[in-house]
């Protein structure tokens, strides 16, 4: 009988179901990667989360996952085990075409060493912080350069300068432009922002640029989406700098949101310290948002997205969007999430 071809794809985790919105960029790209392949079939594992083990289909691929609200070294070992097992009764049952991490981790750990093991091919797909120092598995994987895939120029150049390997491959994120309205939308938020409220993406100085702007513009609506530990800090900055009425902490709200959101704004900001490849950014500029962050993604320029050096650069270039009347905001697509599948198909022809 012959065997069915088949894409194995590991990731620390992804949607419980369709409704879920946990990784968007992973889920978009499975999704797309399915819809460009019918016959091709694909299996997640997600080792982390969601947070119970379970078989089940998401987007017409299927999900096995190990995780669990119990965490510790034993489990991480145990776990270790399972998804071994789960990879040699794949193998035994399936035409395995190779095998996909997302980011450098023990994922991609587990699926080099049993890559190596059945010869198959094994790709990694360095996503964000993975390719900052510190990273125990880039050594104890040792992979090669045309083992991984870099998701924009300056990932590629942070993994190289950490590690002295260079990622021969470079697949940018995409975005699902179907989750977008149609419908004409008014901009009536000026400055928007969405990510976790956690240092590393300084929703302090998002803030500080806000309050700056609000000396031009008194009545300036600003906006920040999401959730995390600094939320309390925020809001207390919020108070000491006079924003209560200019600027909405919308804490946790849903991805559709987010996007609406996106399309009523006319400047998204993103003070990011560091940052892979903000899918996020992408999808402010389909909204037809300006965009104005610290990290430059791509080495080629991206029309309507602005990189600044500092905190002043940032508040002066949304300055002058903000007072140009004459800008359009219209929708923009620089990657297509299509290509990107493509690109990612021919590594395992």
């Amino acid at each position: 009988m012959k065997k069915e071809r088949t894409l194995i794809i590991f990731t620390p985790g992804f949607p419980a179901n369709e409704a879920d919105t946990f990784t968007p960029p992973q889920q978009v790209f499975v999704k797309a990667l399915k819809h460009a392949h019918p016959d091709l079939n694909i299996v997640v594992l997600a080792l982390q989360y969601p947070y119970f083990s379970k078989i089940y289909q998401c987007y017409g691929v299927t999900v096995i996952s190990f995780g669990s609200a119990v965490g510790g070294k034993l489990h991480s070992v145990y776990t270790g085990l399972r998804v071994w097992l789960t990879l040699k009764r794949l193998y035994k049952k399936h035409h395995i075409i190779g095998l996909l991490s997302f980011w450098l981790g023990k994922p991609a750990f587990i699926g080099s060493k049993f890559a190596k093991k059945y010869k198959l091919k094994h790709y990694t797909w360095i996503l964000g912080q993975d390719a900052k120092t510190g990273n125990k598995y880039v050594n104890r994987i040792k992979p090669e350069g045309n083992e991984l895939i870099a998701l924009s120029d300056f990932i590629k150049r942070e993994f190289t300068r950490n590690y002295g390997i260079a990622p021969q491959h470079l697949i940018p994120v995409g975005i699902d432009t179907a989750l977008f309205s149609n419908d004409a939308t008014i901009k009536n938020i000026d400055v928007f922002g969405a990510g976790s409220l956690i240092p590393l993406k300084q929703y302090d100085v998002f803030l500080e640029v806000v309050s700056k702007l609000k000396t031009q513009f008194p009545d300036i609506k600003a906006a920040i989406a999401g959730t995390g530990p600094q939320l309390k800090q925020l809001q207390q900055m919020i108070k000491t700098l006079g924003l209560e009425n200019n600027v909405t902490l919308m804490n946790w709200v849903s991805y559709t949101e987010v996007l609406a959101t996106m399309q009523r704004t006319k400047v998204f900001l993103h003070p990011s310290s560091y940052e892979g490849f903000g899918a996020v950014c992408l999808e402010a500029l389909y909204a037809g948002a300006k965009v104005i962050s610290f990290v430059k993604p791509m080495d080629a320029a991206i029309p309507n997205w602005h990189i600044v050096g500092d905190k002043h650069e940032m508040t002066a270039m949304a300055l002058e969007i903000l007072c140009d009347k004459s800008l359009s905001y219209q929708p923009l697509l620089p990657y297509k999430i299509e290509d990107n599948v493509k690109l990612m198909m021919e590594l395992f022809e």
